[in-house]
């Protein structure tokens, strides 16, 4: 979608040719768009946000912030107050949690982390810190897609990472390359050789032994009906059962934890530890059960204080209650900003968290506000912004 076509479509809703979004108290700080992976560019990404009724939004790219530009502008033309940041994975191994299975569903000692709050002036200084971590990446991806291509040869497919995967990409803008584009690639090859859902169901769980739930057969089963979520829904499927067969432990293309915290605090952003806890049923039907930080999360809170994280950010639909209170109650003891924001990557996905319903959440909306209105003030004078907000700093 380009900045153009969404103002005629905001144009057309002021003039009533439209139908007013419905309103509603929602805010998302944790969208992914095209520059990482989504099916979603940074304007597209500002339109949906604005049609499911949010207040805010907040673009959230693993490795990049080449979309943010375009997400600023896109945010400007329907007056949506946003904030941007980057998400990336960490090298965690200098610290206590060395070995330690964090909140990586693929690898121990490397964890997901956040920087909030980009001041505007810092927004290709923070992407150039990602650009090298990016390349690194690659030479990963291709060993990957290398794998991928021993593991389905028996089925007659192959993958090549130049010629499959970096098409489906940003990467030539800046953006990222993830395991999802990976698998997304090789969703393509399926659904090419295999026409219909009934024949990629009988594939993946007869011919490929995975192990689906019944609840993705029947969303696969459905793709004709539901054909905007059909390819998504396989590659979650892909994601859920294949990556530990062929995944590489990243290495160079994490930053060691204090230079990512170093990085975001000389650029003046607010650095966050990304909570995703045991996972049980998982809501996006991508991860397997799985154990995670609770068992240890006492002493997880140590070490990001002790590296000087400013925040904690969580998605409140994806845990239990007893979690939520729990992980609160921490936040609230080590002075941590909290940080909402559901992880918006694939069209199943709601823009809405539903949560936020719930009285008990309220000071996550508020954090939105306070998050923007610092990023606001920083993007004119850093300093003061600082000065004005250090209750967000360690």
């Amino acid at each position: 979608m380009t900045v153009n076509e969404l103002r005629e479509a905001y144009e057309k809703t002021l003039r009533g040719e439209l139908p007013q979004p419905e309103d509603t108290i929602y805010v998302n700080n944790h969208i992914h768009t095209t520059y990482s992976f989504s099916p979603y560019d940074p304007t597209a990404a500002v339109y949906m946000a604005w049609q499911n009724g949010l207040k805010t939004a907040g673009i959230m790219d693993h490795d990049s912030a080449a979309g943010v530009r375009e997400f600023l502008e896109a945010a400007q033309v329907i007056g949506m107050p946003v904030t941007c940041g980057v998400e990336c994975r960490v090298d965690m191994s200098m610290t206590a949690l060395n070995g330690r299975r964090i909140n990586n569903p693929d690898q121990k000692s490397v964890a997901y982390v956040t920087m909030h709050g980009i001041p505007h002036q810092n927004i290709e200084a923070v992407d150039a810190f990602f650009a090298p971590y990016r390349a690194k990446r690659n030479e990963r991806n291709r060993k990957m897609c290398q794998n991928i291509t021993e593991l389905v040869k028996p089925y007659g497919l192959s993958l090549d990472f130049d010629q499959d995967v970096l098409p489906l990409s940003n990467y030539h803008k800046g953006g990222s390359v993830t395991e999802r584009h990976i698998l997304f690639a090789l969703t393509k090859k399926i659904t090419a050789r295999y026409p219909t859902p009934a024949q990629v169901v009988d594939f993946l769980k007869n011919e490929m032994k995975l192990a689906l739930s019944d609840k993705v057969i029947a969303q696969i089963a459905d793709g004709e009906k539901t054909p905007d979520f059909y390819e998504y829904d396989i590659l979650g499927a892909l994601k859920s059962n294949m990556v530990e067969k062929f995944y590489i432990d990243a290495t160079d293309e994490c930053p060691k934890v204090a230079d990512f915290v170093e990085m975001v605090h000389r650029n003046g952003g607010i650095a966050a530890y990304a909570y995703l806890g045991d996972v049980g049923q998982s809501v996006t039907g991508d991860k397997k059960a799985q154990k995670f930080e609770d068992d240890y999360l006492d002493e997880l809170i140590e070490v990001i204080k002790a590296y000087g994280f400013d925040a904690i950010t969580y998605m409140p639909t994806r845990n239990t209650p007893e979690q939520l209170a729990r992980l609160t109650k921490l936040c609230e003891d080590h002075g941590f900003f909290q940080i909402s924001g559901e992880d918006i990557n694939s069209p199943r996905q709601s823009f809405r968290c539903k949560a936020l319903d719930d009285p008990a959440f309220g000071h996550l909306i508020d954090a939105t506000y306070t998050l923007i209105s610092y990023e606001q003030m920083a993007s004119e004078d850093l300093a003061a912004a600082k000065e004005k907000y250090s209750h967000l700093f360690r």
